[in-house]
């Protein structure tokens, strides 16, 4: 997925903690280095937000495990611009596909690509039987407003 739809980058980044071996296993596919980044600094020692090697100007390409509103994922995006690093954007696993979080990566210049989706469970999980026809429209509901459900 990260090589086809972006350049190649320098280095990895996992958001931490549910991307750190996603990320790092990434990395080692494509013989990069890899670096993660917390959700805030350490509040100790040299009080890092971003663990491992990175050096300005450097390509980054973020991976996260499950983009909801993307607020943290781009938290991290933004940690890494702030260290100078060039973010070609972010690879996740997942993402339920709210508006929110497509406005969010939107504003921030930030493209998202994600291995699978929400419309995309929900139509395996009918096709598989492991849900009813006749859910999908409740479940796509939930998806449109999931904070007033």
């Amino acid at each position: 997925m990260i090589k086809k739809h972006y350049e190649m980058p320098d280095v990895i980044a996992g958001v931490a903690t549910g991307a750190i071996a996603i990320g790092a296993l990434t990395a080692d596919a494509l013989k990069l280095p890899f670096v993660y980044v917390r959700s805030s600094p350490k509040s100790h020692g040299l009080q890092n937000m971003i663990e491992g090697d990175l050096e300005k100007d450097q390509k980054v390409v973020v991976i996260e495990d499950l983009v909801s509103t993307g607020n943290s994922s781009l938290n991290a995006v933004k940690a890494l611009r702030n260290q100078g690093a060039k973010v070609l954007g972010m690879g996740a696993i997942f993402s339920y596909g709210f508006d929110l979080a497509r406005e969010n990566f939107e504003k921030h210049d930030c493209p998202l690509y994600t291995l699978c989706d929400y419309h995309t469970l929900i139509e395996v999980a009918i096709n598989k039987g492991y849900l009813q026809k006749s859910h999908q429209k409740q479940l796509e509901e939930w998806r449109k407003n999931p904070s007033d459900w």
